[in-house]
């Protein structure tokens, strides 16, 4: 075992024989104890130069060694990038974690549901071969009153339907525009302003700028925890 900090003092007492290293098992293998003890752990040999290390002298500026160590600036683990995919609803982008998506599809049609009360469904779509409940996340998120968007913006957009999957359901939500697959580093995230809605705000942890665009970040858990509450 050797000393964390290099103080190119050696010990005052008696001089270290690190014979393990030499002939022993981190050397040539030529010691003939090795036959006795298999390994130099367990040979006295090592044992009482362990102990001699540990009675050795400090050197005269040990304490000062250590404070320089400790007194270093720590480096900081990179954080692992956020992955999300963005979409539009309305005016409003929005980003959530890719993990919950399982595809992003053209839109199909929506089978409308008889006597349907819940405001949220949209009706049903078959998405190759299984029936999945089509929600409005508009409505959840109160983007269906926003302000117009400008005539360039919907030319340029394409909507799309999204499917999502989260705690074994899977569903799907109507989008107007999607800006895919994006990277971000979390320390990017900012603070919700106080400027929105409440509705958005209570699903939203934060905010990303991208094109000049603000992102709400939608907390999966919160949204389709109260998807789920609001389809039952």
């Amino acid at each position: 075992m050797l000393d964390p900090i290099n103080t190119n003092h050696p010990p005052t007492r008696s001089v270290l024989s690190d014979c393990w290293n030499k002939i022993g098992v981190r050397g040539d293998g030529s010691c003939p104890e090795l036959v006795r003890y298999i390994h130099c752990h367990n040979c006295p040999v090592y044992s009482s130069s362990a102990g001699t290390f540990l009675d050795r002298d400090l050197p005269q500026d040990h304490l000062a060694a250590w404070t320089r160590h400790f007194s270093q600036e720590k480096s900081v683990a990179k954080q692992t990038p956020l992955s999300v995919v963005l979409f539009r609803l309305g005016v409003e982008w929005f980003a959530l974690p890719v993990t919950v998506f399982k595809e992003i599809s053209e839109l199909k049609p929506i089978h409308s549901l008889p006597h349907r009360q819940n405001h949220l469904v949209l009706g049903l779509i078959n998405f190759r071969g299984e029936l999945l409940i089509c929600v409005s996340l508009s409505k959840m998120l109160g983007t269906e009153d926003a302000a117009e968007i400008k005539p360039e913006a919907r030319h340029n957009a394409h909507p799309y339907l999204l499917i999502v999957s989260h705690g074994g359901h899977r569903s799907s939500f109507p989008v107007d525009e999607v800006g895919g697959i994006h990277h971000f580093n979390p320390k990017e995230i900012k603070k919700v302003p106080a400027t929105v809605a409440n509705a958005r705000k209570s699903y939203t942890t934060g905010v990303l700028t991208w094109r000049d665009h603000t992102v709400g970040c939608l907390d999966a858990e919160l949204l389709f925890s109260a998807l789920g509450k609001g389809l039952s």
